[in-house]
This record gives structure tokens, C-alpha cells and sequence, in this order.
């Protein structure tokens, strides 16, 4: 008994000893990169303009991020999560749904660079669109649909059975079942794998270099409601150089006195955005749960 007792105590310690750490290192991480830019950050540099050899700032390239961020999530969302509800919900367990789930899986741990060439195979060459936002969202949704499907599916098979045979004994049909009582429960799941899927696509770079482009951009007009129109930013035809691929960019071809300080900032910027959106949308998801549960 005594042993066992202890054994739970070192365990424990050991535990609290390795999540302490990782926050340690991650709070570490996180002031370094913050301290780096603090001279840099500051209004003018989140809504200017690139400049050539100047500290210019990097509002167009903000506006990229979100503007694939919301762009994929369009593809990969209702695509991803009814997947992942028919995997979880009404596929048979046979040979060929181990398949799927191996195909799955092996798509999402295929490099991003390769994703990359075939995008521009793909979504650049064979389509004759060149550089465009659509064929970076194209690109990032190949293996970003599978893991939001994969994690869709989990977030479904672990609500408990119990609930659903409660549900189907009061008469409820299965898709009232699905709707009113497992999809509830399954939301705090289905967050987190959007959050998984958003942080990959925000943060992505190699296949964006491929498919969306790397020329600078210049000042946007927003006036310009046209989303045909491949000068208005609203347009997913027109090229979309993305923050993380301005990091790269930056530190790899920049010129001028103030290379450092533009990759220092973009990179903080980069990383509390990313931060701020993870806290913000486990929060929503509480919200959702406990909405959905109520009504």
C-alpha cells in the first residue's frame, strides 16, 4: 500500500514537474520573441504598408492571414466536420473506412512543401491562375480537410453511447439525436480541431509559397468590392502574401538596416495572434456547449 502511494506521489511530481516545464519554456519562448520586437511594435507597423529598404510596416500582410484563414476555413470546415460525422456516426467499420482513416492520417503528415509542389501543379499551372489566395486555400485544404475530419470524428466517438440510446429510447430519430444531444457534446472537440486546423493554416508557409505568391504587397483599396477584380483585396484571384511568408522572405532576401527588426516584429505579431485566437476560441466554445445544452 505503501509503495503503491508513493509510486502515485513520484508520478504526480513527475507530471506536475513536466507541465511546468513546458510552460516555463513556452512563457520563455513567448517574452523572448516579445522583448525582441518591443521597439518595433506599434500602431503605424500593424496597418502601414512594406516599405523597400525602410522599416515599413505589415497591414496588407495581416489582412493576407485572415483573408486565407477565412478562405480555407470556408473550404475545410463544412467539408471537414460533415466527414467527420459520417465516419463517426454513419460509416460501417469495414476495410475501406480503415483506409480512409489510414489516408487520413498519412495526408496529414505529409510535408507542406510537398503539398506545395503539388499545389502549384495543381491549383497554379494546370488551372492557368497563377499566384492566387483560391489556389493557397486550395492548397492548405489537402491536408488540413483530413486532420479536421480525423479530430471531427474523435470529438463525435467520445460522447458517451449512453446519451444517444437515452435520445433514440424517447423516440428522437438519429439525425435528432446527432443534432440535439451528441453535437453539443462534441463541440469542445470539434473547437479544438478547428483551432488545430486554423493555427496550421495561419501559420503555414511552404505551401504558400508555391500556390499564393511572395511579391510584396502594396497599399490595398478596400473600396474595391470586386472580388473579381485582381487588384482588390477582397479577390481570391489576385496574389496573397502571407504574414509567416513574409517572415521567411524577410530573413532570407531582405535588404536594408532594419531587416532584423521587420522579422522580429512580424514574428510577434505572428505569435500573439495565433495565442489570442486559441484563447478566444476555447472560450467560444464553452459559450456554443453550454448555449446549445439550454435550448
Amino acid at each position: 500500500m505503501r509503495r503503491t502511494l508513493l509510486a502515485d506521489r513520484v508520478a504526480t511530481a513527475v507530471m506536475w514537474g513536466i507541465a511546468g516545464l513546458t510552460v516555463l519554456l513556452l512563457t520563455a519562448f513567448i517574452l523572448r520573441i516579445v522583448w525582441s520586437a518591443a521597439g518595433v511594435l506599434s500602431l503605424d507597423f500593424l496597418v502601414s504598408d512594406p516599405k523597400f529598404l525602410a522599416l515599413g510596416g505589415i497591414g496588407p500582410l495581416i489582412w493576407n492571414s485572415f483573408y486565407m484563414l477565412l478562405l480555407t476555413l470556408l473550404i475545410t470546415g463544412p467539408l471537414g466536420i460533415a466527414a467527420g460525422i459520417y465516419m463517426a456516426e454513419y460509416a460501417e467499420e469495414n476495410r475501406w473506412t480503415n483506409a480512409i482513416r489510414f489516408a487520413q492520417e498519412t495526408i496529414s503528415s505529409v510535408p507542406s512543401i510537398v503539398v506545395g509542389l503539388f499545389g502549384l501543379i495543381a491549383f497554379v499551372n494546370l488551372t492557368h491562375w497563377g499566384f492566387t489566395a483560391l489556389g493557397g486555400a486550395l492548397a492548405l485544404s489537402v491536408f488540413n480537410l483530413p486532420l479536421l475530419a480525423r479530430l471531427t470524428e474523435q470529438a463525435f466517438r467520445a460522447v458517451p453511447a449512453d446519451e444517444r440510446s437515452g435520445s433514440l429510447a424517447l423516440g428522437a430519430t438519429k439525425w435528432q439525436t446527432i443534432r440535439n444531444v451528441v453535437l453539443p457534446l462534441a463541440i469542445p472537440g470539434i473547437v479544438t480541431g478547428l483551432i488545430l486546423t486554423s493555427g496550421r493554416i495561419f501559420g503555414e508557409a511552404a505551401a504558400l509559397l508555391f500556390t499564393a505568391g511572395l511579391a510584396t504587397p502594396t497599399h490595398y483599396h478596400f473600396e474595391n468590392l470586386n472580388i473579381f477584380d485582381p487588384r482588390s483585396p477582397w479577390s481570391p484571384f489576385r496574389p496573397a502574401t502571407t504574414l509567416s511568408v513574409y517572415i521567411w522572405k524577410t530573413n532570407s532576401e531582405g535588404l536594408g538596416p532594419d531587416v532584423a527588426a521587420i522579422g522580429n516584429g512580424s514574428a510577434a505579431v505572428l505569435l500573439l495572434t495565433v495565442l489570442l485566437f486559441n484563447v478566444g476560441a476555447r472560450g467560444l466554445g464553452g459559450l456554443l456547449q453550454r448555449g446549445m445544452k439550454i435550448r
